[in-house]
């Protein structure tokens, strides 16, 4: 590609990527159901004016990898801590049922490889914690009992959705399931947890203080995005995909993080206020083009519509997918009300369902048929249950 032609893709791709999100937020969806479909209205799916290319897909990593820092340095894990068993039973749940029920029709109901349906049940057990958090503020139950059990459960889901994810990814690159390379990574992704947020902590003490003596603007977002950058690098390395070093680099310099067993390492509040407040151009910038990536390498004109398999496929995995979300609010003690809201703000995948979805593209693991059916059920689980909470609020009030 020449490089004018280039500058006229990405300056398309991030006005249609804005135009579409602003229209999303003003219909009451996610911003980020607008910027995938601005991918599929530029791309074979309908006009068909541009296709991914090496250089726009490179771009879309980098959106991954800071889209996960933004997720690790939101993410606050002694929400965990104060909601405690009512979490974990809502998030190990809303993880083991539909991971286990999607692997089970995948491989059982649909003929799909091990592999493949590993993937779908992976997909299957993300949790937009960015989507579930704008929806409780939007209706002012953040602080109350069930917004505190659902965002400890979706902390607690981000963690262990990144884990599985380190795993699905081995998996892909080697061909198959093997046990002792899983149980490697799982030493390496338990490692690096423990060893990334000490040295994360010790690198931002020695940014802060040189950031209270640089005379040159910007010292900040450079070395924020050279730390991702290091840790993304690192985490390959190890083993592990490099998603898993923006969200624990986001995780250890979140001003909420504190290690378990006593050792604490709380961050600066105004450090990482400052962290949050100059990275967030910077996120805003990439996240979009890996969204608008994901329409654009759908190709919806090659599936065929009058065939039951999308159908049923969508359909079935739709259900599974919000089944298994409901089932861990199901096991807490609390009214039916309450359940429900609980279980209803669990269900979004948004973007961490599509970077799973995504990894299992790139991969070859989904062809175009299958990828497209696991999109359409992101996006279904991603629009549906916020005007449904909304809806529920009006018509039956606070639990």
């Amino acid at each position: 590609m020449e490089t004018h032609t280039f500058f006229l893709y990405l300056l398309t791709i991030l006005l249609a990527a804005r135009l579409m999100a602003e229209i999303a937020v003003r219909l009451n969806l996610p911003s980020v159901i607008g910027e995938l479909f601005a991918g599929i209205i530029l791309g074979p799916s309908l006009f068909g004016w541009m296709e991914p290319n090496e250089v726009l897909k490179l771009l879309a990593e980098i959106g991954i990898i800071m889209l996960l820092f933004q997720v690790g340095l939101e993410t606050d894990v002694r929400r965990l801590a104060n909601t405690g068993k009512k979490s974990f039973i809502v998030a190990l749940g809303g993880l083991v049922v539909p991971f286990a029920l999607g692997f089970s029709l995948g491989y059982w109901a649909f003929n799909l490889s091990m592999l493949v349906s590993l993937f779908i049940g992976g997909t299957l057990t993300a949790t937009s914690i960015g989507i579930t958090i704008r929806v409780l503020s939007d209706l002012k139950r953040q602080q109350e009992k069930e917004g505190q059990i659902v965002l400890g459960a979706a902390v607690l889901d981000d963690i262990l959705g990144v884990v599985l994810l380190a795993l699905l990814y081995e998996f892909s690159i080697g061909g198959g399931i093997n046990m002792i390379n899983a149980s490697k990574v799982l030493i390496f992704v338990g490692a690096f947890f423990i060893l990334a947020p000490i040295a994360a902590k010790m690198m931002s003490l020695l940014i802060n203080r040189y950031d209270s003596v640089s005379e040159i603007p910007g010292l900040i977002p450079t070395t924020m995005v050279s730390l991702v950058l290091f840790f993304a690098w690192l985490a390959h390395e190890v083993g592990a995909p490099e998603l898993l070093g923006g969200f624990a680099a986001g995780l250890a310099l979140s001003r909420r993080f504190f290690l378990p067993f006593g050792i604490a390492l709380r961050a600066d509040k105004v450090f990482s206020n400052r962290i949050e407040g100059e990275m967030r151009p910077i996120i805003q910038l990439f996240t979009p083009i890996f969204f608008v990536m994901v329409g654009l390498s759908l190709n919806l004109r090659e599936i065929d519509w009058s065939s039951p398999f999308i159908w049923s496929f969508s359909l079935l995995f739709f259900a599974v997918a919000v089944i298994g979300k409901f089932s861990g609010a199901l096991f807490i003690k609390e009214s039916w009300k309450m359940r429900m809201m609980v279980g209803l703000a669990m269900v979004p995948r948004g973007e961490v369902g599509l970077i799973f979805a995504e990894l299992g593209r790139v991969s070859n693991i989904f062809n175009n048929e299958i990828y497209a059916g696991m999109v359409i059920v992101i996006a279904l689980t991603t629009i549906l249950p916020p005007l449904l909470m909304k809806w529920s609020y009006e018509k039956f009030g606070n639990p």
